[in-house]
């Protein structure tokens, strides 16, 4: 996977915006559903992405998976940092941005989930 690919496929996904949001960190861009954040990479080097994980099963994945890191920055109960080094397939990328993306979806107030349905 590379920036673009990751950058399209986020977009794809239905009120989901872009931005970067910290002025002490001008290169981490942010993709966000109903104003939610579900991921964020550096674009200058895309070596990593973060994402919210289900806590149930992250200690499983990360265990699985040596890419599946606890993030610097973000809760490690509830995201994980994604390591972009090709050994784990564009599928399973795409799936666990699902998830992350599904996850905030469920936790939007009834309005904004019905707001989200119309757009």
């Amino acid at each position: 996977m590379n920036i673009e690919i990751y950058r399209q496929y986020c977009l794809s996904k239905k009120g989901v915006t872009e931005s970067i949001p910290f002025p002490k960190l001008p290169n981490v861009l942010v993709f966000k559903v109903m104003g939610k954040m579900f991921t964020a990479t550096d674009i200058e080097t895309f070596e990593s992405f973060s994402i919210k994980c289900v806590p149930e099963t992250i200690d499983e994945l990360r265990a699985q998976y040596d890419a599946l890191q606890e993030p610097s920055y973000f809760s490690k109960k509830h995201w994980s940092r994604v390591v972009v080094d090709g050994s784990v397939t564009d599928k399973i990328l795409f799936e666990w941005l699902d998830v992350s993306y599904n996850l905030v979806v469920a936790k939007l107030t009834k309005k904004e989930q019905a707001l989200l349905e119309e757009l």
